[in-house]
Parts: structure tokens; C-alpha cells; sequence
């Protein structure tokens, strides 16, 4: 079971292959050579689900539902990136988080997660039953 407060981290050193300018489809999306929010995002749930661990059972997920997020400060390549994940209680049947991001400059973003925690089978039916995919 969780208990308000619980923590988990996660981290990453920016790699080319992380940059937002790595998003772009065509010459006209232009991103700049920084960490961009979409990754920084991902490490944030990354945080959150490693707390959550401790209240799956072997045949359950938790899925991210809700990320409310700013990202405050831009990161070049080859700095490490830490994000913090704080549980901080229950939203009916979603587990809330206060998830922050910083590098060695310091704070980078802040919000709030929501996760749920969904039967696995169950999920991948879903998934299949709605797209008409394999």
C-alpha cells in the first residue's frame, strides 16, 4: 500500500537523441538542441510509476491519466536530468502525484500526475478492440 510521501526518481544524462529538435518530421518543425517537455514529462511518470511498484499485483499496470506541467528551464545535451515523484493521495480510484524535474542548475519544471492502476489483459483488449489492431 502507498503512503502519502513516498518518493521515487528517476534519471537520465541528455543524449542527442533526446533532444526536441529530434521531434521534428520536416525542415519547417523546428525545435531547439534542449531537453524538451515531452521527455522531462516521461521521466515525471517514470518517477511516479517506480512509487506505485509496491501496490501492483503481477498482472497490473499503472497507466498515466493526468500531467498537468510546467517546464521552466531548458537543458543542453549532456546534462543529468532527475525528476521526483511525491505521492500526496488518492483522487476516487486515480493515485496523485506532485512530480518536479531538476538538473545541476536546479529546479526545471513542477506539477501535478494522476495514475490508475488497470488490469494488464485488460488494457491491451482495449487497445486492440478500439484501434481494430492486432
Amino acid at each position: 500500500m502507498l503512503t502519502i510521501g513516498d518518493t521515487a526518481c528517476a534519471t537520465t544524462i541528455v543524449t542527442g537523441a533526446e533532444l526536441a529538435e529530434v521531434l521534428s518530421q520536416t525542415a519547417e518543425d523546428a525545435f531547439p538542441p534542449v531537453y524538451p517537455t515531452s521527455r522531462m514529462v516521461g521521466l515525471m511518470e517514470l518517477a511516479a510509476a517506480r512509487v506505485m511498484r509496491q501496490a501492483l499485483a503481477a498482472d497490473e499496470w499503472s497507466v498515466g491519466v493526468t500531467v498537468e506541467v510546467s517546464h521552466m528551464a531548458a537543458t543542453p545535451i549532456g546534462v543529468e536530468v532527475t525528476a521526483e515523484a511525491r505521492y500526496v493521495g488518492q483522487d476516487g480510484k486515480l493515485f496523485v502525484f506532485e512530480v518536479s524535474a531538476r538538473d545541476r542548475g536546479g529546479e526545471i519544471g513542477r506539477g501535478m500526475h494522476k495514475r490508475a492502476i488497470v488490469a494488464k489483459d485488460r488494457l491491451m483488449r482495449g487497445a486492440v478492440q478500439r484501434t481494430g489492431g492486432k
